[in-house]
């Protein structure tokens, strides 16, 4: 009998173990329930097969946007560039983060947590952002000096922050070096694996592929002045950032390099809100895909040279279709000047705003004249993370969908341009994408929004 119930102990204990799956093969479990929702401001774009290029005629007969047939994985995309108001979340969430540092290290009240709930130091602090700064306060004022500009520096002694030191810290992977896919041999201040670009093969360091940057966030307001040299803009140099008249309006003088920070940010915003929640963090926003943003900008309608189909710019009853530059010297036709309202004039087939003109788009692609002969036909991209000193033509990348200051030749969903990585232009913004977890969402498109 003791023999006989040991047997049943052990059995018991044995079945307990393999959870009642009876010792088949069934994955492990519980695994939570998941559906993907839309993020907040952002359309869904179902996967698809196009033709990218050119719809018409070739005008400067550049010879870099020949046809080819592609395919796009589903993704997720703002329905309307970033506004000055979303990169102001931005610029204040790093100006907040350096002053709960400067308060933290100064110990005055608990703006950053250096000890979790066991006593265990947090290497690094955590910032406390429940915790509200005083900007005004007799505590706070003078350990917060050195965030605003010096005396000297003043005008009309107005005390305002030094946007030099809003800087942003933060780190990506490079997944192409590590897969010995980076294109060129590995540079010392990326890995320390120079002359053996076989990626992660042979390295126990993952840390060697973690690249760490730091960028000023504040746009170059003086784009305004710099971008036109004989014109009269410094109202909108002076005003177009900060003034509550211009919240809606696309937020331009940001880098490619600014644009890719904020969108760092905004993954970790929502990433952090998520993981308090309990909920798993979803994929990262990042800049579209130059092959992403023309299948938007397509709304659906292959073949055609605009958002809207085509070949006109203006509808059935003349009113214009976009914000660009009708003719030479008439900026004012198409019921704009310079930038207009994120949500103005009437969305694509996928609900995009201004997908053609009002500002042009940073894609994360790298600028190659010939890259529609060599990049690949599912989901093609190219991409090339320029160093600082390397050549200017390295530093290329592509800007799409034509601006204010643009003729209707540069709205053309197929038409390529590019701008420098480390320049900013008062034409030129942005809007972000995520990708779709899945094959894809089924049922009514109606629905999917």
């Amino acid at each position: 009998m003791k023999r006989i119930f040991l047997f049943l102990l052990v059995a018991a204990t044995l079945a307990s173990c393999v959870g009642g799956s009876r010792g088949e093969l069934t994955g492990v479990a519980p695994r939570e329930d998941w559906v993907q929702y839309n993020p907040y401001g952002m359309n869904y774009i179902h996967f698809g097969s196009y033709v990218m290029g050119a719809d018409d005629q070739d005008v400067p007969y550049a010879h870099v946007n020949s046809n080819k047939r592609v395919t796009v994985s589903a993704f997720y995309m703002d329905d309307t560039e970033i506004s000055n108001n979303e990169y102001r979340q931005f610029v204040y969430w790093v100006k907040d983060s350096i002053a709960h540092r400067y308060l933290g290290e100064a110990g005055v009240g608990e703006h950053v947590i250096e000890e979790d709930e066991y006593g265990e130091i947090i290497d690094p602090p955590i910032i406390n952002w429940d915790e509200d700064i005083d900007w005004n306060g007799e505590d706070e004022r003078e350990e917060l000096a050195d965030l605003f500009l010096p005396e000297y520096e003043r005008f009309y002694r107005r005390k305002e922050i030094d946007t030099r030191k809003l800087k942003f810290e933060y780190f990506w992977i490079d997944l192409k070096a590590a897969a010995g896919k980076s294109g060129r041999d590995l540079d010392l201040s990326y890995t320390n694996t120079k002359g053996q670009n076989n990626g992660m093969r042979g390295h126990t360091d993952r840390s060697k592929f973690i690249i760490r940057e730091i960028i000023n966030v504040y746009p170059d307001t003086l784009a305004w002045v710099h971008d036109f040299t004989y014109g009269f803009n410094e109202p909108m140099t002076e005003t177009y950032f900060w003034h509550p008249a211009y919240d809606n309006y696309p937020v331009v003088g940001v880098t490619w390099q600014q644009a890719k920070a904020f969108n760092v940010w905004r993954s970790q915003l929502l990433s952090t809100w998520q993981q308090q929640n309990g909920e798993i963090f979803v994929q990262r926003f990042r800049l579209p895909t130059e092959a992403e943003w023309e299948f938007a900008s397509r709304g659906g309608l292959d073949k055609n040279p605009y958002p809207w189909g085509g070949p006109y710019i203006r509808n059935i009853l003349g009113c214009p279709l976009a914000n660009f530059k009708p003719q030479r010297g008439d900026y004012v036709d198409d019921d704009g000047c310079t930038t207009v309202d994120v949500r103005s004039y009437e969305p694509n087939g996928y609900g995009l705003y201004c997908m053609a003109g009002n500002v042009a788009e940073w894609t994360s692609t790298a600028y190659d004249e010939s890259v529609y002969e060599f990049a690949h036909d599912l989901n093609p991209e190219y991409q090339y993370d320029a160093l600082a000193d390397d050549p200017p033509a390295l530093k290329r990348k592509v800007i799409r969908g034509g601006s204010w200051k643009d003729v209707f030749y540069y709205l053309q969903n197929g038409t390529r341009s590019y701008e420098y990585q480390d320049t900013s232009k008062c034409y030129i913004g942005f809007r972000s994408v995520m990708s779709y977890l899945g094959r894809g969402k089924t049922g009514n498109p109606e629905d999917w929004n």
